[in-house]
């Protein structure tokens, strides 16, 4: 008899077939996963405490390429992870969580769509929730922001692969694995959005219950479309604009 946690994973169908009743990796590979994200945060959340950059570093710091490769290096190294170290053991692709391929333009138009109003709502939603939890303690993050032509470049690399490898490993295998071991579609959803939360702990509490409530937002939206592509559009865009609008708006200060 095939065992649950070695049986293969077909691609992305509704929540009541048994496919998605089964584990993508061992239960092992998630215990590690989920300690590796916690303790990036952690690591992030101390370097915050210990030296958050004062004004004055924020208009003298260098170049931030090293980090920006550093992090563009965790993301598709996290993913390696995933799908080497995981998904292989299962015989589960990485197609097979993001779900339904493009057959056409409408298609990708048809995304592109969902993920500008899945955007729009989510802005909305930060609106409504900021003045509600308040300014948070952390330490400003502002000098990490990107200056010049070569470091702009780069932070769009480091969005593209921060809106693909964290959807991919949240919204898809998380997700998909909590689903396996609750047979629980809501509060899949949940456990992933509040693990994404932690895992920007560094960004500070308040902000922490935040992008929880943006991972529950997009796991919601990939349990209903049955793909990923929506909202990896849609954080990557979202990253993207936060770093150029904070950093125009800095420029802009007095």
């Amino acid at each position: 008899m095939m065992n649950e946690s070695t049986a293969p994973v077909t691609p992305l169908v509704p929540a009541d077939r048994p496919a998605d009743r089964r584990l993508v990796a061992p239960l092992w590979h998630t215990a590690v996963l989920i300690a590796a994200l916690l303790g990036i945060a952690a690591y992030g959340a101390y370097v915050q405490h210990m030296a958050g950059p004062s004004p004055q570093l924020v208009a003298h710091r260098g170049s931030a390429l090293k980090l920006y490769f550093f992090l563009i290096a965790s993301e598709w190294g996290l993913l390696r992870f995933v799908t080497a170290g995981g998904l292989k053991r299962t015989g589960t692709r990485l197609r097979d969580l993001i779900g339904e391929r493009w057959s056409g333009w409408r298609d990708v138009a048809r995304d592109v769509a969902i993920a500008l109003a899945a955007w729009a709502v989510w802005t909305a939603a930060e609106a409504l929730l900021a003045p509600v939890f308040g300014q948070d303690s952390a330490k400003s993050i502002d000098s990490l922001l990107p200056r010049g032509p070569l470091e702009i470049a780069v932070w769009v690399a480091l969005s593209v692969s921060a809106g693909f490898c964290e959807e991919a490993f949240f919204r898809g295998y998380l997700q998909r694995q909590f689903f396996a071991w609750t047979r629980n579609s809501p509060l899949a959803v949940i456990a992933q959005g509040v693990l994404f939360g932690a895992a920007h702990g560094y960004q500070g509490w308040k902000n922490m219950l935040v992008i929880a409530v943006y991972g529950c937002m997009f796991g919601a939206l990939a349990a209903w479309r049955k793909s990923l592509r929506p909202g990896m559009i849609a954080h990557t865009w979202q990253d993207v604009l936060t770093g150029l609008t904070l950093r125009v708006a800095m420029r802009l200060a007095p």
